[in-house]
């Protein structure tokens, strides 16, 4: 058996190849949208890649399934619960999917979401009794489990989600074998739950005692606890998570439209008409000097999560980036679905050079120089856009608290 973990640190997401060497058989199980990895991998091993499993409908990510088909025939195979609008194969509770010496059964387990599964590897060269990993999607994390709060959207309550989920982790997961391992779909970062560690495996045996959510307690109690105090949803999750049923353009195709050098005056006629101009170089290159109107995202942060809280679905976008990287900047924008790109400004910044009364710069200044304002006879506002947790464990004093993904609607601003 070939068992391979992928990690994509921007957005906390794990995805999986499994194969068998002696059937040349591959299967690939939630895909981030950009597939070549996995196709590579499988080059290597000489595999082919026969199916691809979504454990459920990823909110935060748009999963690579309809580009693993469409680029090398793999059958999309999705819980028997699922609706979506292309072709798969569905997988019920118990049904199973073997071929030499490897066996997947899959495991009904809704609570995150009401189509979810969880998927138990065998290696049966070493133990056909016993499974080697659970693939758990995000019904059971490292040190949490999966939010039941996100499909309000569609009339699903979180606490008909939570009862879900408890039935799905002692009926179904807590059962396992102290020694089988977990590999979820999100590690620490991600907003699919709240006290995700940084840990990408770990045993069922581990779980049982550490973590939180799976500790003996009453089904209300359970419920109480998981539906409590969970972050604000990114207003793109619901957006993905339909995204992730239809049938719609593949990356390749995407990216075909997008990647577009497009000059000066191109890019203001679209600003004048209403794009959205992201600059994704670092931030003290955007303070340095930018095109009026645009908003910095750097790729250096958390680049697709702020992209899909400010970005506006409807409106077109077009990237200033350094050389190099309008892909990388497109790319991470497609895989949250955002494949609205219209363009790149050709030459970046350079081609400014001849237009300065473009050009704008955002005045940094130091704590201490903060400091001495603040202790003036007219002190500044201080205008604080981290989310309210933070700011109630840790603030300037007298500053005003206004979460960025909320200060569009202020008035003022």
């Amino acid at each position: 058996m070939i068992f391979k973990q992928y990690y994509l640190g921007c957005l906390a997401h794990a995805s999986y190849l499994i194969g068998d060497e002696a059937t040349a058989t591959a299967v690939v199980v939630d895909p981030q949208r950009d597939i070549e990895q996995y196709v590579q991998e499988a080059e290597q091993q000489g595999l082919e890649i026969r199916y691809v499993f979504l454990t459920h409908f990823h909110a935060d990510f748009l999963a690579g399934h309809l580009e693993l088909r469409d680029r090398v025939g793999a059958t999309i195979c999705l819980g028997a619960r699922a609706e979506a609008e292309y072709a798969f194969q569905p997988f019920g509770d118990g049904d199973v999917l073997e071929f030499g010496h490897l066996r997947l059964q899959t495991l009904l387990t809704p609570g995150h979401t009401p189509e979810g599964i969880s998927i138990l590897v065998y290696d049966l060269q070493q133990n056909a009794e016993q499974p080697h990993a659970v693939l758990t999607g995000d019904t059971l994390f490292i040190g949490d489990v999966g939010r039941p709060d996100l499909m309000a959207s569609i009339g699903i309550t979180a606490e008909e989600l939570a009862n879900l989920l408890y039935d799905s982790l002692h009926g179904k997961l807590l059962p396992l074998p102290d020694e089988t391992l977990v590999y979820p779909a999100h590690g620490a970062g991600s907003l699919c739950g709240r006290n995700l560690s940084t840990d990408t495996v770990s045993t069922m045996g581990a779980q049982r005692h550490y973590n939180y959510a799976l500790q003996p307690m009453s089904r209300e109690t359970f419920v109480t606890l998981v539906t409590a105090d969970q972050p604000e949803a990114p207003s793109y999750f619901a957006y993905d998570a339909m995204l992730n049923r239809r049938e719609r353009p593949t990356l390749e195709e995407a990216l075909e439209q997008e990647l577009t050098p497009l000059s000066l005056d191109a890019v203001l006629r679209l600003l004048n008409t209403g794009a959205q101009i992201v600059d994704v170089r670092d931030v003290a290159d955007f303070a340095g000097a930018h095109l009026q109107g645009s908003l910095n995202i750097s790729l250096s942060g958390a680049y697709a999560t702020w992209a899909g809280t400010l970005l506006d679905r409807n409106r077109p976008i077009v990237l200033v980036a350094g050389p190099g990287q309008e892909r990388e900047a497109a790319t991470r924008l497609g895989r949250i679905g955002f494949d609205h790109v219209q363009g790149y400004l050709e030459g970046g910044m350079q081609a400014l050079e001849t237009r300065p009364d473009l050009v704008r710069r955002t005045e940094r200044i130091t704590a201490p120089t903060l400091a001495e304002q603040l202790a003036s006879a007219i002190p500044p506002v201080i205008l604080d856009v981290r989310t309210e947790k933070e700011w109630q464990d840790k603030r300037i004093e007298g500053s005003l608290n206004i979460p960025l993904n909320h200060l569009r609607g202020v008035p003022f601003f």
